[in-house]
């Protein structure tokens, strides 16, 4: 009876120490595929995947790469077979409010306007942010990725929990938001729209803005900072036709709106920079 005992724990050790032995990017393939379309296509996968170190950046997998080789390769299949609710949860170790806007305007982008979030946390390490939205098919990392570089920002892994969830994991040190940037002397005129307007104004010391008779502008300005750390609020519950503006030391962004709703504003604001810094 010892003798049995002893060779199923000889066996179980084994079977762990294979485990612990697989190669990352092959465990990484596998997440993707499932097991049985890896084994199904496992000779090929080893023609495709040659040589495994192009796969690896320093001593981490690089998942949008062996999605991108999946999919050139009739691998990978991110459609539902109808519209299906989804689950997609970001992390990061950047500040939680820039990462937030960032993705926002990431996914309208990629023309994702609806969804719920359902879930947030943050601790002294890493933010993660979930959300739930319904469609055809499962986002795609590629194309998720190229709108992300729009904004400096990357794809450090990519995890598979199942069809119906995906995990991102996202490096934004080098973030920015991919919004206009205002210089002295070229105006800029803002369209009617029902989303606030955010510009870059890094490069200007003074704005002035100007507002058509046929509008209801009652100004909520906001200055961040470029971790979008909120350094000055302006706001007034009265009709502005003009105003002038100084930008605070440090400020880097603007978000111009309007304290009741932007339906207020029927026509144009517009915008004339001055100075430099």
């Amino acid at each position: 009876m010892v003798k049995v005992f002893a060779l199923i724990a000889l066996f179980f050790s084994f079977a762990n120490c294979a485990d612990i032995t697989q190669d990352p990017l092959d465990v990484k393939i596998k997440s993707f595929l499932g097991e049985k379309s890896y084994e199904t296509n496992k000779d090929f996968i080893n023609v495709i995947f040659e040589p495994k170190s192009s796969f690896y950046v320093k001593d981490r997998v690089n998942a949008v790469k062996v999605i991108q080789t999946l999919k050139d390769n009739g691998l990978l299949n991110l459609f539902f077979r109808s519209p299906q609710d989804f689950r997609l949860n970001f992390k990061t170790s950047g500040y939680p409010l820039f990462f937030v806007k960032i993705m926002e305007d990431t996914l309208q982008n990629l023309g994702y306007f609806r969804y719920v979030t359902t879930a947030s946390n943050f601790d002294s390490s890493e933010f993660s942010w979930s959300i739930n939205l319904t469609s055809e098919y499962a986002t795609d990392p590629l194309i998720l990725q190229n709108e992300l570089q729009k904004s400096g920002c990357n794809i450090i892994d990519v995890e598979k929990n199942s069809a119906k969830e995906w995990t991102y994991t996202i490096d934004i040190s080098n973030g920015y938001l991919n919004v206009g940037q205002l210089h002295t002397g070229e105006e800029l005129k803002l369209k009617r729209s029902l989303y606030a307007h955010w510009l870059d104004i890094s490069k200007i010391r003074s704005l002035t803005i100007k507002s058509s008779r046929r509008n209801r502008w009652y100004p909520y300005i906001a200055y961040y900072d470029a971790s979008l750390h909120l350094l000055k609020l302006f706001k007034k519950n009265k009709i502005y036709k003009k105003l002038a503006l100084r930008m605070p030391k440090n400020a880097k962004y603007i978000k111009i709106s309007d304290m009741h709703t932007l339906k207020n504003v029927k026509d144009e604001l517009v915008l004339y920079p001055r100075g430099t810094r």
